[in-house]
């Protein structure tokens, strides 16, 4: 049977508020521990090679569920604002306000209270004032036309059952020669329905992975010019397999 997408929303935002508890509480192990991030492919803070001990607050790093490291790529300038789509803990969103500087600006926006109250006090843990988390979808972003310069995203946008909408949104936002940035899981192959059909590997971001083309036609369709995809990481049925499990 097919999973609506109210299902799949629910199983992604299930999944994310687990791992915001778990790195907000008792549970976790200390700043070296690998207790909170179901990391058994490469992904989640292990992609981060040059973030140093106390650069941000450890909860971020332990809430950290993407698949590399958006900052790294998106060339951000001092004074540009900046838009992180599904923001989690507030990783990056950290690491963008300390290269945009004072006179730049983040808005980090996520769909799930727990990641939001997580980030929210890893913000004033680590005293940085020229960012603002939201609460909303990627699907409808709470923010005028053209309010940002740069968008950034990490392994969020393939959790979207209505990805055109969301590559639309990002446009609408961006200002005139602003530019998206972002680290996602692209799959090697269309996947077909019965391999969209698990939640599990919903929420694990495997299940809505586009292809490099059907992102290229995506983000073409929506009005970006000259995108591209690079590839990082290639992972095989065992590694996949992996990250299914842990993170069902």
């Amino acid at each position: 049977m097919t999973a609506t997408a109210d299902e799949i929303k629910q199983a992604v935002r299930d999944r994310y508020a687990g791992a915001a508890r778990r790195a907000a509480g008792p549970g976790c192990c200390g700043p070296a521990a690998d207790c909170c991030s179901a990391d058994p492919a490469g992904f989640g803070i292990s992609v981060y090679d040059d973030l140093q001990p106390g650069e941000v607050p450890d909860a971020s790093r332990l809430a950290s569920l993407g698949c590399g490291n958006p900052t790294a790529i998106a060339g951000l300038r001092p004074g540009e604002r900046v838009l992180d789509l599904g923001s989690g803990g507030g990783l990056d969103v950290f690491l963008a306000a300390r290269q945009v500087g004072p006179t730049g600006f983040v808005y980090g926006l996520d769909m799930t209270d727990e990641m939001l109250n997580l980030a929210r006090a890893n913000q004033r843990a680590a005293g940085v004032h020229n960012a603002e988390f939201r609460k909303g979808e990627i699907e409808k972003i709470p923010l005028p036309d053209a309010s940002v310069d740069v968008i950034i995203s990490n392994c969020v946008i393939n959790l979207s059952t209505d990805k055109p909408a969301v590559f639309r949104e990002a446009h609408r936002v961006l200002a005139p020669g602003g530019r998206l940035a972002v680290s996602d899981v692209v799959a090697l192959h269309p996947l077909s329905e019965e391999e969209r059909s698990d939640l599990a590997s919903w929420a694990g971001c495997l299940a809505g992975a586009l292809t490099a083309e059907e992102y290229l036609e995506g983000l073409t369709a929506a009005g970006f010019t000259h995108p591209r995809v690079t590839p990082t990481h290639v992972y095989g049925p065992t590694a996949i397999s992996a990250l299914i499990t842990a993170t069902a």
